[in-house]
């Protein structure tokens, strides 16, 4: 049973590797973000079931930064953005 342990406390640590780091961020902070990268590639989903929100994902300097809003947010001119079925991002760590 130890060994089973070990193993999947192995493959735990590899899918956090395999995600890099996350950082969760205003919307303000996230919009002055996206006017920094040249061409932006915008994830954009609904979450949740009640209130509704929007959830932006974006990638700068190998972070993935994103942000939720009750509000659509204000795309910029360049670069694309990907409406997805879903955006997971892992519940918060400690």
């Amino acid at each position: 049973m130890g060994a089973g342990i070990m193993v999947a406390a192995a493959a735990q640590m590899n899918a956090m590797k395999a995600q890099g780091v996350i950082v969760q961020v205003p919307p303000d902070v996230f919009l002055t973000l996206l006017d920094r990268i040249t061409e932006p590639l915008v994830l954009r989903a609904e979450v949740g079931l009640i209130n509704r929100k929007k959830r932006y994902l974006v990638s700068y300097k190998g972070l993935a930064f994103y942000t939720d809003s009750e509000d659509k947010l204000p795309m910029p001119e360049v670069g694309e953005v990907m409406d997805v079925k879903r955006i997971w991002v892992p519940d918060q760590w400690s």
